[in-house]
C-alpha cells in the first residue's frame, strides 16, 4: 500500500511509481537528467560552432542556424496535446479502474498522434514543393538548402508521437527516464554531426546526422520502452477508432496549452528566421544567432530547473496542500532567480572574451545586443516557474490569454524594430514581450493566487538579482584585470578562479541548518 500524503505534500506511489521515492529524490533525479540535457544543449549550440567555421564557412553556419530553428519550430505542431495528456493521466489516478481508462486513452491518443504526424509531414513536403524554402529564407545560393529543410522539419515532426510517452512518464513520476533517453539520442546526434561536418561540410549529411538519432530514440520509447514499463498498454486491444467528435474535443481542450507552448517555441526560433529574412547582411545574421545562444542558455537553465518543481507544485495543488505549495513555490522561485543571476553575472564578465575565442574573431562582438538579451533573460527568470506551474495546474485559459497576447505583441513589434535596428530590434521586442506579458501579467497573477505576501516576495527577488549580479560581475572583471597574459589559457584560469571563489562563498550552504534558516527568511 502506498504511503499517504503528508503535510508537506510528499507522497509515495501515486506520483512516483515507487513507494520508496521521496520528493527530494524525484527532484534530484529530474535535475540530474535536466543538467545533462542542458550540458548537451550547450555543446550543440557552442562546441560545434568553431567546427562549422573551421571546416565550412559563415554562410554554412548561418544556414545551419536557420535549419536548426526551423526544426525546433516544428515542435509547435504538438498543439498542446502533451499538456492535455498529462492532465488527463493525472486525473485518472482518482478514478475507478484508473489504469484501464488510462490505457484506453493512451491507445486513442496514440492513433491521433500518428495521424497528425503523417498529415503534417505530407503538408510540409507539398508546401516546400510549392514554395522553395531556400528562396523564402534567402539561401538561393545553396542548392541543398531546400532538401535539408524538408529532412529537418519532417524528421522533427516524426518525433511527435513520443510526446505522449513522455506525458505518461511525467504523470507517473518517471520524468527523468524520458530525459535520459533523449540525452543519449542528443549525444549520438552530436557525434554524428561532428563526423558529417568534418567529412563533408554539407547541409544534408549534417541534418541527417542531427535528426536520425532522435527519430530512433523516439521510436524506441513508443514501441519498446513504454509497453515494457506499462504492460497494460500492450494488453489493451481496441479496434474502435476514436470518433471525430472525440478527436475534436481533444484538440479543443488542448488548444490553450497549444497556444502557450507554441508561443514559447515560436519565440525561441522565430526570431532567427525573422532576422534571416529581413537582414541582408549574413554576418549580422550569424552574429544574432550566436549572441542569442547566450540568452538561450540562461532561459534553458531556468526551464530545466523549474520542470521537476512544476510537477510537484501541480500535485500539491491537486491534493489541496496549500502550505506546502506556498513554501515550495517561494523557495523554487528564489532558486531559479539565484541560478539565473549567478550565471548572468559570469556571462557579463566573461562572454566577450569567450565570444572572440569561440568565433576565432571572424564575427564581431555586439555589446548592446548581448547586454539586452542577458538582462532580459535574467529579469524573466521567475516567470518560468509560474509558467510551468500553470501548465501542471490545468489553467489553460490563463495560459492562452497571456501567451497569446505575448505572441501577438512580438509579431507586432519585431518586424518594425528589426527593420529599423537590425538584430537589436528583434532582441528588444523579445525582451519587452517577456517582461510585459509573461512576467508582468502571468507571473504576477500566479504569485497573487499562490503566495500570502507576493509584493514582498517580488521585492526580495529584485534585491537578490541586484546583489548577486553586481557582485559576480565585479568579481569576474577584477579577476580578468589581475591575471596576466592573453588567449585561451588566461580565459580558462579566470573562469576557474571565479568558479572557485563563488564555490567557496557558497560553502555555508552545505549546512542543512543554515539552509533552513535562509529558507525561513524567504517571504511567502
Amino acid at each position: 500500500m502506498a504511503d499517504p500524503v503528508d503535510a508537506a505534500g510528499r507522497e509515495g506511489g501515486v506520483l512516483a511509481g515507487d513507494a520508496g521515492h521521496s520528493r527530494a529524490r524525484r527532484l534530484l533525479g529530474g535535475w540530474s537528467a535536466n543538467l545533462l540535457q542542458l550540458t548537451l544543449g550547450i555543446t550543440q549550440q557552442l562546441a560545434l560552432v568553431p567546427v562549422f567555421l573551421h571546416f565550412g564557412s559563415r554562410d554554412l553556419l548561418a544556414a545551419w542556424l536557420a535549419l536548426y530553428a526551423a526544426g525546433n519550430l516544428a515542435l509547435v505542431a504538438d498543439v498542446g496535446l502533451q499538456a492535455r495528456a498529462i492532465n488527463r493521466f493525472l486525473a485518472f489516478k482518482s478514478c475507478v479502474d484508473g489504469e484501464g481508462r488510462m490505457a484506453h486513452f493512451f491507445a486513442h491518443m496514440q492513433r491521433l498522434y500518428l495521424g497528425l504526424t503523417g498529415l503534417l509531414i505530407a503538408l510540409v513536403i507539398a508546401g516546400c514543393a510549392f514554395r522553395s524554402p531556400a528562396h523564402a529564407l534567402g539561401y538561393q545560393e545553396m542548392d541543398d538548402f531546400s532538401i535539408a529543410f524538408v529532412i529537418m522539419t519532417a524528421g522533427m515532426l516524426s518525433v511527435l508521437p513520443s510526446n505522449l510517452v513522455s506525458a505518461l512518464y511525467r504523470a507517473h513520476g518517471l520524468y527523468a527516464r524520458a530525459v535520459w533517453i533523449q540525452c543519449a539520442a542528443m549525444l549520438a546526434s552530436q557525434l554524428a554531426q561532428l563526423v558529417a561536418i568534418v567529412a563533408t561540410a554539407r547541409l544534408i549529411p549534417i541534418v541527417i546526422a542531427f535528426v536520425a538519432p532522435q527519430v530512433i530514440a523516439a521510436t524506441w520509447l513508443v514501441m519498446i520502452d513504454a509497453p515494457r514499463l506499462f504492460p497494460l498498454l500492450s494488453r489493451v486491444r481496441t479496434r474502435a477508432r476514436p470518433s471525430w467528435r472525440w478527436i475534436a474535443g481533444q484538440f479543443r481542450r488542448a488548444f490553450p496549452f497549444g497556444v502557450a507552448g507554441g508561443t514559447d517555441v515560436a519565440l525561441q526560433n522565430l526570431p532567427v528566421l525573422l532576422v534571416s529574412a529581413i537582414v541582408a547582411d549574413r554576418v549580422a545574421v550569424a552574429q544574432w544567432g550566436l549572441t542569442r545562444v547566450v540568452a538561450g542558455l540562461v532561459r534553458a537553465l531556468c526551464v530545466q530547473t523549474t520542470l521537476p518543481l512544476a510537477a510537484e507544485l501541480g500535485y500539491d495543488r491537486a491534493i489541496g496542500a496549500r502550505q506546502a505549495l506556498r513554501r515550495l513555490y517561494a523557495r523554487g522561485s528564489v532558486l531559479v532567480t539565484l541560478l539565473a543571476s549567478v550565471v548572468v553575472s559570469a556571462l557579463l564578465a566573461f562572454w566577450k572574451d569567450f565570444f572572440a575565442l569561440w568565433t576565432h574573431g571572424t564575427i564581431p562582438y555586439d555589446p548592446p545586443l548581448t547586454l539586452t538579451l542577458l538582462i532580459g533573460a535574467q529579469l524573466a527568470a521567475p516567470s518560468f516557474l509560474a509558467l510551468g506551474f500553470t501548465y501542471y495546474s490545468d489553467r489553460g485559459e490563463l495560459l492562452a490569454r497571456t501567451k497569446g497576447l505575448q505572441f501577438v505583441a512580438f509579431v507586432a513589434l519585431a518586424p518594425v524594430l528589426t527593420a529599423r535596428l537590425g538584430p537589436l530590434g528583434t532582441a528588444l521586442a523579445l525582451v519587452a514581450t517577456d517582461l510585459l506579458v509573461q512576467f508582468g501579467l502571468l507571473t504576477v497573477i500566479v504569485m497573487w493566487q499562490t503566495l500570502v505576501r507576493p509584493a514582498r516576495h517580488l521585492m526580495f527577488l529584485a534585491a537578490l538579482m541586484l546583489v548577486v549580479t553586481a557582485f559576480g560581475t565585479w568579481l569576474g572583471e577584477a579577476i580578468l584585470s589581475a591575471l596576466p597574459g592573453t588567449g585561451f589559457a588566461r580565459f580558462v584560469a579566470a573562469c576557474t578562479l571565479w568558479a572557485f571563489t563563488i564555490g567557496l562563498l557558497a560553502t555555508p550552504l552545505v549546512s542543512r541548518r543554515f539552509r533552513e534558516r535562509l529558507a525561513d527568511m524567504i517571504p511567502g
